[in-house]
């Protein structure tokens, strides 16, 4: 905790003499007896618990200690909400969300743990919505209006479209539509067209200067299959662009898909039913070069903690907040309390 006026602290000093002096007068005033004719009239005067009479001042000290407090105003380190704030959610919706290890389906689940994220993240932090399978689509550019980031969450059914699955295209689709957010100028064509060595040498020399205010969540459960862009290819761009990306595996190794209508899954000896394991060792490659964090989930709840844990962290920074208010109002509920106790416990004469 902070004081931006940290002299002021010192009239505490000043309520600490009172409360011992009034305690002094107190001890003082006891010593004395008083002779009173009646007992069983006094009885009912005084209070039965003698020391509720103590806790009104009690109260009423520490209300005056909040108000001294609050005059040096406190500041407090927290995580604020950074200016230009952006989150691109990407989310695989490949033919291989469609299995059912995760309940009621890896992409149902993802779906579900995707509304957690946009009921817990802050309202001033803009996210984005990008969705993909062999192809990359942008379903909502960043927004604050996360209710409508929420609909095309619903309707992600109009964006299904087999034929693989493209991470690296994904990744590079989603630093473009961050970069755009945060004012940024997209990556040029002679780095997004790099050959893959020299895309990963630039990743790894470390040219990131300064944080981005954008991150990117990124979701999938299998390997790459198709796409111009290996994965990490995608994740040298976001390393160039300062932009962390928080990767998530879902599914578990036992998954499995029926072949598709059109032959996108080859049969395996059984001919019916397709293995589509996710791929952890990529997903955590990226994390790695981004600066982000991977995680690994293999049911539905693990996977909704995981985004909620998130929402309460992508898109802040450390920081300080003023709690005077907080002081104020908590003297003003122990004046009040105070109030209350002493009407309660004050001696009624009949």
């Amino acid at each position: 905790m902070r004081f931006e006026s940290p002299w002021l602290l010192s009239s505490l000093l000043v309520l600490a003499g009172a409360v011992g002096l009034w305690l002094a007068a107190e001890r003082r005033r006891v010593r004395y007896a008083v002779r009173y004719p009646n007992l069983e009239v006094l009885a009912t005067v005084l209070p039965r618990h003698s020391w509720l009479r103590l806790v009104p001042p009690a109260l009423v000290a520490l209300a005056l200690g909040s108000l001294l407090v609050a005059l040096a105003r406190p500041h407090v380190a927290r995580l604020v909400v950074r200016e230009r704030a952006t989150v691109v959610l990407v989310l695989d919706t490949s033919r291989s969300m469609q299995a059912r290890d995760v309940a009621p389906t890896r992409l149902g689940a993802a779906q579900e743990a995707v509304r957690t994220f946009l009921e817990r993240v802050p309202g001033r932090v803009r996210v984005g919505l990008v969705v993909f399978a062999g192809e990359a689509q942008v379903a909502t550019p960043p927004t604050q209006d996360h209710e409508l980031v929420r609909t095309a969450v619903d309707q992600i059914d109009t964006f299904l479209v087999f034929g693989g699955t493209a991470i690296g295209d994904a990744l590079q689709r989603a630093v473009e539509v961050a970069r755009r957010a945060v004012g940024e100028p997209p990556a040029g064509a002679q780095a997004a067209g790099a050959p893959r060595g020299e895309t990963r040498a630039l990743a790894q020399a470390g040219s990131c200067t300064a944080p981005s205010p954008a991150s990117i969540l990124f979701l999938s459960d299998g390997a790459q299959t198709r796409g111009l862009l290996q994965p990490l290819e995608g994740a040298a761009l976001a390393r160039e662009a300062c932009i962390p990306v928080y990767t998530i595996a879902l599914g578990t190794p036992e998954g499995v898909i029926e072949r598709g209508p059109f032959g996108f899954f080859p049969p395996d000896q059984s001919g019916q039913l397709i293995p589509v394991p996710p791929d952890p060792d990529t997903l955590r490659a990226i994390a790695n070069l981004t600066g982000g964090e991977f995680s690994e989930a293999r049911d539905a709840e693990t996977l909704s903690a995981a985004y909620a844990g998130l929402a309460s962290r992508l898109g802040r920074e450390p920081g300080e907040s003023e709690v005077t208010f907080l002081l104020v109002a908590l003297a003003a509920g122990l004046l009040v309390l105070a109030g209350v106790l002493s009407a309660a416990v004050s001696p009624r004469l009949p």
